[in-house]
């Protein structure tokens, strides 16, 4: 990462992990079928988060309020509250 991301309070800032392209039983899918991923790896934290680290694989939910899409310098991010995690992987 070229660019270093301090997220405040609660905040995590995350890379979303590319959707599936193929199903389980083999068959390929177009870039319009995909869904966005709610799979995440934690990239930043802020200094009010409790139970995630740098590196943790995370689930968010997928239409929290709290969601943010960031790109900065070509690269994607979400930020993204810690309540609005699900689970880590």
């Amino acid at each position: 990462m070229s660019t270093a991301i301090k997220p405040l309070a609660d905040r995590i800032v995350a890379t979303r992990e590319e959707a599936q392209s193929k199903t389980a039983s083999g068959l390929y899918l177009p870039e319009a079928a995909k869904e966005q991923s709610t799979l995440a790896k934690v990239i930043a934290v802020g200094p009010e988060v409790k139970y995630l680290k740098v590196g943790d694989r995370i689930i968010y939910k997928q239409y929290a309020q709290s969601l943010a899409e960031l790109k900065i310098d070509g690269e994607k991010f979400i930020s993204v509250r810690e309540s609005a995690v699900i689970a880590t992987i």
